[in-house]
């Protein structure tokens, strides 16, 4: 509950406004104590009283990335969203500078790019030094005015990716922010009038109209003025010439940066489908000695196969000899046995056997041959030659 976004706040960038944070940075900064203890329960108006307390900048530091105060109320401040005023406000406090910058910050973070350029530009002319935490948890000095050109020009700022803004020149060559100002035209416009008023206007007392004789003003005075115009155009050219140049330089390394960037994927590229040319051509030698394998392992099986089968019709038919061989041996052993010497002749066949079998081919025609007497059998045959049918034998 402590962590969640107002639900009054507005999406920033088109998304949740402490996600403008990095995820990691932000567990880390739910994770320390400070965030814990000394920004639990503030406001936009109590926030003000911890700003104040603030004696440096910077992000995380240290082996495990610890965060600075300054960036646990940085994202304080996206949490409960404060009023533009209100951030406006903490911009122009020239009492305490490390409440402008994190005003600044947090502009920077969430404004449009006329509000930063507008609000964020006149702190070019505060050279006060801060302090700003390394990452190694050491201290180093540097002012205000370059902490608000980082903020202007660079993509990152105490670990916090910022927003992309456009250059100055496409905003004042679309109308968006007129060309900027120089700080010290304003004290050069005041001398002049301070001069202008101070040279002396003579009369012509007969006419009773004025002389202008140049003004009153000396030769040695105009080559001054010409000087101090000249000196300042030249000012101005060069504060332009620089920004252009800077602005130009920035374009050139990150072109440089996406060109080094695009150049290291196509490498990457290159060398996945090495990889995968390689690896295909492995699986395929795999595969063709695979199938080497596989051909010559069912070559072997219908070998085995074979033999087994040559082998198990040897060995039936060896077993049909020897069980053939022992049946003939049985029967012969025991037709000797039942037979008796008396009833054997001399070719070992019995006499009697003929003898018994005509008897019982007599007795079976006897006792089925019909006899002619019979009342039925007489009835049958009269019966079937009114049909015309042979009688019974």
């Amino acid at each position: 509950m402590a962590n969640r976004t107002d639900p009054l706040a507005k999406s920033i960038h088109g998304t949740n406004p402490q996600n403008l944070v990095e995820k990691i940075v932000r567990s880390k900064i739910y994770q320390s104590t400070y965030w814990k203890e000394q920004c639990f329960g503030l406001t936009a108006e109590t926030l003000v009283d911890k700003a104040m307390e603030l004696d440096h900048t910077g992000g995380t530091y240290g082996g495990n990335r610890k965060p600075t105060p300054f960036l646990c109320l940085a994202l304080k401040m996206l949490q409960i969203q404060p009023d533009k005023d209100i951030v406006v406000e903490f911009i122009k406090n020239e009492d305490y500078k490390y409440v402008r910058v994190l005003g600044a910050f947090y502009l920077r973070l969430t404004g449009t790019v006329a509000d930063v350029y507008q609000y964020l530009e006149p702190l070019y002319n505060d050279y006060r030094k801060i302090r700003h935490k390394l990452s190694d948890g050491q201290f180093t000095l540097t002012h205000v005015d370059e902490f608000i050109d980082e903020l202007l020009t660079k993509d990152y700022s105490c670990d916090t990716a910022l927003p992309r803004i456009q250059k100055r020149w496409v905003l004042e060559a679309s109308g968006t922010l007129e060309p900027r100002r120089s700080a010290l035209e304003d004290d050069f416009e005041e001398e002049e009038e301070d001069k202008e008023e101070e040279q002396p206007m003579e009369i012509d007392e007969p006419n009773g109209r004025e002389k202008d004789n140049h003004r009153g003003r000396s030769p040695a005075r105009e080559r001054d003025r010409d000087r101090d115009r000249d000196r300042d155009r030249k000012h101005e050219r060069h504060h332009r010439d620089r920004d252009y140049d800077r602005d130009r330089d920035y374009d050139r390394d990150y072109g440089r940066g996406r060109e080094r960037d695009r150049d290291r994927d196509r490498e990457r590229d290159r060398n996945r489908d090495r990889d995968r040319d390689r690896h295909r051509l492995r699986d395929d030698d795999y595969g063709r000695d695979r199938d080497r394998d596989r051909e010559r392992d069912g070559r072997e099986r219908e070998r085995r196969d074979r033999d087994r089968g040559r082998h198990r019709s040897r060995s039936r038919s060896r077993d049909r000899r020897d069980r053939d061989r022992e049946d003939g041996e049985y029967r012969r052993r025991r037709g000797r046995g039942s037979a008796s010497p008396r009833g054997r002749g001399e070719d070992g066949v019995t006499r009697e056997e003929p003898k018994r079998r005509k008897e019982k081919k007599e007795k079976k025609g006897e006792g089925n041959a019909p006899d002619p007497t019979d009342p039925e059998i007489i009835e049958m045959n009269k019966l079937r030659a009114s049909l015309g049918l042979k009688p019974l034998k």
